[in-house]
């Protein structure tokens, strides 16, 4: 196992402020699912899905059970934000992809989390872009070999994608949570 003691302070100092900071992102992303009316692991999922992902590869994205994605599926279509499709490649997969409506409260979602994103107030656009230069730079470092299990890997966050995810593992018992008929916010 690769140890790093120079600057042992330093370094317990940056994870606590990394801790610090992703428990306020998830802070907001959870008044931001709240004020919507819609669990977090719906806003979430909803960040994933696109034109429509294998309901495995969801999964394995948000780093969850598959019993917990089924369960997403049924919630998400049951509110009109999403449909299971056949994969054409293989119709044994089901896609699960979202409505207009879906996506209509992704995009209101998403221009809303990234709103409250600490970044955009406390950082000029040259602090944002070096922050993201050395977020990118730290998902992309190799990581040393360990003994343990290792997690799912996540797709690191390219210039094309959309950074407003939420993050963190969210396995609830919830997951049939009501969400409402239609999206609270226009």
């Amino acid at each position: 196992m690769t140890e790093c003691h120079e600057g042992d302070g330093l370094n317990q100092e940056i994870f606590d402020a990394f801790g610090e900071l992703i428990a306020r992102v998830m802070a907001r992303g959870e008044k931001l699912a709240e004020d919507f009316g819609v669990p977090l692991f719906t806003v979430k999922a909803m960040h994933w899905l696109g034109d429509g992902m294998a309901m495995k590869e969801l999964g394995r994205r948000m780093r969850c059970d598959p019993s917990f994605v089924t369960a997403i599926a049924d919630s998400l279509e049951k509110h009109g934000l999403a449909r299971r499709e056949p994969n054409p490649a293989d119709r044994r997969i089901k896609n699960l992809v979202l409505t207009p409506e879906g996506r209509d409260l992704k995009e209101r979602l998403e221009r809303e989390m990234l709103a409250r994103m600490p970044w955009c107030t406390a950082l000029d656009l040259d602090e944002r872009k070096a922050l993201l230069a050395l977020v990118r730079k730290l998902v992309n470092a190799e990581r040393p070999a360990t003994s343990g299990p290792s997690a799912p890997a996540t797709p690191p966050l390219t210039g094309g994608e959309s950074t407003g995810e939420v993050t963190g593992e969210l396995r609830t018992a919830s997951a049939g949570a009501n969400l409402p008929a239609k999206p609270v916010r226009a």
